[in-house]
């Protein structure tokens, strides 16, 4: 394969694209821009660091193929760099009879994806996996683990200089134009000419694939998850990963408690509307972008919909007494006294003009472009098998 290749955001997804492409194109010309000082620096960088098995997904969807492949991907690839993780297991817990059908289902999704080992568990059998854990019946994921997606991130980054990619910092893309049969990228400081570009630009895709021409019905709305950290001497409170039975009609799994692969227990997320797509604290407000936010006629019909859903989130933001009455249907025994705060993350979900929250990758093509427009997670878990499906998008385009 011969050309140059470009690709924009050095977050997980666009660092396992170029890692693909070089792997399997040795002398590849290729290029990565990343408009902060560092790598993984946004979602990556922000998450829980769960390894994901792939049972939420609807059969046959992206985010199922490609978590499922991406999720052993993931793992061969920590043991060959002697990455720290773990296959730490997690159950999904039903606190009340009416969320036992939802249960079902995600039972019957894992099985349907190829989990193995996946184990319905009685109130009893609940209690030996997580003893203080409060539920009627519950789902094990013994796939479920543990890593850190920053870690990972510089180890791809390495092999990426390896196999002579290039990786330019503090490059922040200002206009893309096509001349010719090449494109021609203005970044703050250059211009680059490119025969392919590939977007990889999480919380800016949508405006990143717009500058390619890419014709878009959706747009991206930054949701932040905020989390709290369980005291030290209340950590023993729980053994391993424990999430809720998640809405079906809201695209968060709910709050949920996650062992750390650097030590300690984090509770959280909540699903909050931010202000600013790089929104990580209450404070941080961008007029422009809240108001493109407010103005696109999808969140208007999302808010009416949802509202007393984001009511109760933005509540629980606010208050930690509401926080801690949410994480007590899990754990009755947390107090507000046992959690610190913990850090935010921000995650960029795309919602089309109609209202509707996309729930699966979206990857669109254009001649010469590649635009990944959305990816939230399980992105990280599914890195190399989403960098493998755009390195053969982008083959096809160059060959």
């Amino acid at each position: 394969m011969k050309g140059q290749v470009t690709i924009i955001g050095g977050g997980i997804v666009g660092l396992a694209t170029a890692l693909q492409l070089l792997r399997r194109n040795p002398g590849l010309s290729l290029r990565l821009l990343e408009k902060e000082d560092r790598l993984a620096a946004h979602q990556t960088g922000h998450n829980s660091g769960v390894i994901h098995s792939g049972i939420y997904y609807k059969p046959g969807s992206l985010k199922a193929q490609n978590c499922i492949r991406g999720y052993q991907l993931l793992v061969e690839f920590c043991r060959q760099e002697a990455l720290p993780f773990e296959l730490c297991g997690k159950v999904i817990v039903a606190t009340d009879k009416a969320e036992l059908p939802q249960l079902d289902m995600i039972h019957q999704r894992g099985v349907q994806n190829g989990l193995q080992g996946l184990k319905k568990l009685t109130q009893s059998e609940l209690r030996e996996h997580e003893p203080h854990v409060a539920g009627i019946a519950a789902v094990l994921v013994p796939q479920a683990g543990i890593v850190d997606y920053t870690l990972v991130a510089q180890a791809y980054a390495r092999r990426i200089g390896e196999l002579g990619g290039e990786i330019l910092l503090n490059q922040k893309v200002t206009g893309i134009m096509r001349i010719g049969k090449k494109l021609h990228v203005q970044t703050g400081d250059q211009e680059l000419k490119t025969d392919l570009l590939i977007n990889c630009a999480g919380l800016y895709s949508d405006k990143v694939a717009r500058m390619t021409g890419q014709e878009l019905d959706l747009q991206i709305i930054p949701f932040r998850g905020e989390y709290y950290e369980v005291r030290p001497e209340k950590q023993h409170l729980i053994n391993n990963l424990v999430y809720p039975v998640p809405d079906p009609n809201f695209p968060f799994l709910g709050v949920h408690f996650t062992r750390m692969i650097g030590g300690g227990i984090e509770a959280g997320p909540n699903a909050v509307l931010a202000f600013r797509r790089e929104g990580y604290t209450k404070s941080a407000i961008d007029p422009r972008e809240f108001l493109e936010t407010l103005r696109w006629p999808g969140f208007q019909k999302v808010a009416a919909k949802y509202w007393r859903t984001g009511m109760g989130e933005y509540y629980r933001s606010f208050s930690k007494a509401a926080f801690t009455k949410a994480l007590q249907k899990l754990l009755p025994e947390i107090r507000q006294q046992d959690l610190l705060p913990g850090g935010a993350g921000v995650r960029a979900q795309a919602c089309d003009r109609h209202g509707g929250l996309v729930d699966d990758f979206l990857i669109l093509e254009s001649p010469g472009v590649v635009n990944v427009c959305n990816a939230p997670s399980p992105a990280a878990t599914s890195s190399l098998s989403i960098g493998l499906t755009v390195a053969e998008l982008a083959e096809k385009q160059l060959n």
